[in-house]
């Protein structure tokens, strides 16, 4: 069974990702993270109900040391207890879900919890393998997001070319401006000074 695992995880074929457009690289980020959220979400349940039933198989062990007529403190909830007698201790009650408990031996008590053990920690196995592949994805999508992204920023390749054009016409547009507004307030003055200028000209490009 050991040997299987291997095969089956590499059995599906990844997408290339490589070849996707930057909405589908999104849609499959967005979607992979999703699933590994709800993949852990699913974890730590797992990690919960293993914790409650090893200690209630632990409290079963203990229970099976004491002797009949023992005075124990039985809990009722999480922080309340009340006093009793052990009366009988090789029969419990099991608490099979939704309500419903059967009555067992002592060990047919210990070894449905260890059932559930092992049960548990079998499928936490199988989707921590699942979350592990769905956040390598994840983690994929998002590089390869962000090398298209930056081949496309202005700060490289072509757009850097591309860019630097744009501000050379933007440089020329202050400069003109700047020109016009210094003559139309010449023109008002009359007396061919600006008096509305106090600063030297601009250190702008001029292609």
């Amino acid at each position: 069974m050991a040997a299987a695992k291997p095969g089956a995880s590499s059995s599906p074929a990844s997408p290339d990702l490589d070849q996707l457009t930057l909405d589908q690289l999104r849609s499959l980020k967005e979607q992979a993270d999703l699933e590994v959220n709800l993949l852990q979400d699913s974890l730590n349940n797992i990690n919960t109900a293993t914790a409650r039933l090893d200690l209630a198989s632990t409290a079963l062990h203990d229970l099976s040391l004491r002797p009949q007529g023992k005075q124990l403190l039985v809990p009722l909830t999480g922080s309340l207890y009340v006093k009793g007698v052990l009366d009988d201790n090789d029969q419990v009650l099991v608490d099979v879900g939704t309500g419903y408990f059967v009555e067992k031996t002592m060990v047919e008590g210990k070894d449905y919890c260890q059932r559930k053990i092992n049960l548990l920690k079998s499928n936490y196995e199988q989707l921590y393998e699942v979350a592990v592949k769905k956040k390598t994805i994840a983690d994929e999508a998002g590089v390869i997001l962000q090398a298209k992204l930056k081949q496309l920023s202005p700060s490289s390749g072509a757009g850097a070319v591309l860019h630097q054009g744009h501000q050379k016409r933007k440089d020329k547009d202050i400069m003109a401006l700047l020109v016009a507004t210094v003559a139309a307030a010449e023109h008002q003055n009359g007396n061919g000074s600006c008096r509305y200028w106090s600063g030297g000209w601009p250190n702008a490009v001029v292609a």
